[in-house]
């Protein structure tokens, strides 16, 4: 009876069948994960529907432009850690797993609070790296912002500077009174000291640990040419991905415009702890198009808004693609998920340790001022 059975059209092999199993199970997955942050309060269908909204409100070409740009920046910022790590381990660095776990961490930085995302990268590179250090990665952390804050100390200097009548209003009264002006700036430059020097004492300690992950501090050549130039490439994605959004709404593409959306962002993350600073970016963001260049409100809402619900899709997208390529499904859920328990775990403990600090200063001051009231008893 078997014969008049009909053969099936295709034939699926064991591990075709296993594959298309992982990705429904996957599916599944993302379906589950998506319920369970609709039953804590994220709206996740408001998210995907105000992306809708965003991608119908940008022409495709922009889209195109803006993906470009965004996962330029990533590489960018990806090959200065690793030029940073390569340097300090040599053979036990490649290049395809440090942007997996780059990306993986800008990609979580999207949606997780207070930069965790940041910290599973750290932790990523520490499992990756055989001889890597949570003290390695955070001195390979520092090494690479070093571009980031001097880039940023020049947005905020050229903000500060482009302000109409800034040193009339700053600087107006200091130069009428030359005398106090020399004894406050003496006073700056004695408190810097003394900051500098208890500081030390904490990065002496640090440095023995440390000192592997930064050791490409010692050669400025190499520095420059595999960790200051790929990140200055990345910032320069960040500034053509940024114009490409103010053009899409028709806001005017200057310098001047472009800087005052880097420094509002950047204020914005610093100053809020929501998941990407969602909200707040957009306040600050509206607020300096408004200062610089007179944009209503509402189109710098919108602007700001399409801005970080595509580029925050866009790095899911790099993210998994290039953790998948990396190290596969299995292998990539698991050092992912390792990863964001240890971070998870670390940004616990760090905030323990800074309540504990913050406590015994309180009970220390508390015991001052007891005490001379004590003697008087």
């Amino acid at each position: 009876m078997s014969e008049f059975i009909a053969e099936p059209a295709v034939q699926i092999s064991p591990s075709r069948r296993r594959r298309l199993t992982k990705i429904a199970l996957w599916v599944l997955g993302l379906g589950l994960f998506w319920l369970a942050l609709d039953l804590l309060g994220v709206d996740v269908k408001g998210w995907l529907e105000q992306l809708w909204d965003s991608l119908q409100a940008i022409p495709t070409r922009y889209t195109l432009l803006a993906v470009v740009f965004a996962t330029g920046q990533t590489i960018g910022a990806g090959v200065a850690y690793y030029g940073i790590l390569k340097a300090a381990y040599r053979d036990e660095v490649t290049l395809l797993p440090v942007l997996a776990a780059y990306s993986a961490g800008v990609a979580m930085n999207g949606f997780l609070p207070a930069n965790i995302g940041t910290f599973i990268t750290l932790v990523m590179f520490v499992a990756i790296i055989p001889s890597c250090t949570i003290g390695g990665a955070v001195a390979a952390y520092l090494v690479q912002k070093i571009f980031y804050t001097l880039a940023g100390t020049f947005v905020y200097l050229y903000m500060f500077l482009s302000v109409p009548g800034t040193f009339n209003v700053s600087f107006g009264r200091e130069t009428s009174h030359p005398a106090a002006t020399v004894s406050i700036a003496l006073g700056a430059v004695v408190l810097v000291a003394l900051l500098a020097r208890i500081l030390w004492r904490q990065v002496k300690k640090l440095w023995a640990q440390a000192k592997e992950g930064g050791v490409i501090l010692s050669t400025p050549k190499r520095y420059l040419s595999r960790v200051f130039l790929p990140s200055f490439f990345g910032w320069l994605c960040k500034v053509a991905l940024t114009a490409v959004f103010l053009a899409a709404f028709a806001i005017p593409v200057t310098f001047e415009s472009i800087m005052w959306v880097f420094g509002s962002g950047s204020l914005a993350n610093v100053a809020s702890f929501t998941p990407g600073a969602i909200g707040v970016t957009q306040a600050t963001n509206a607020l300096a198009l408004k200062t610089c260049c007179d944009v209503p409100n509402d189109v710098a809402v919108s602007y700001s808004t399409a801005q970080q619900l595509v580029t925050t899709a866009w790095d899911q997208v790099v993210a998994v693609v290039l953790v998948v390529w990396a190290f596969g499904w299995t292998g990539g859920k698991v050092v992912v998920s390792q990863s964001y328990a240890e971070a998870h775990a670390k940004v616990k403990e760090t905030k323990e340790e800074r309540r504990r600090v913050r406590d015994e200063k309180k009970a220390a001051k508390k015991g001052a001022e007891e005490r001379p009231a004590n003697r008087d008893d």
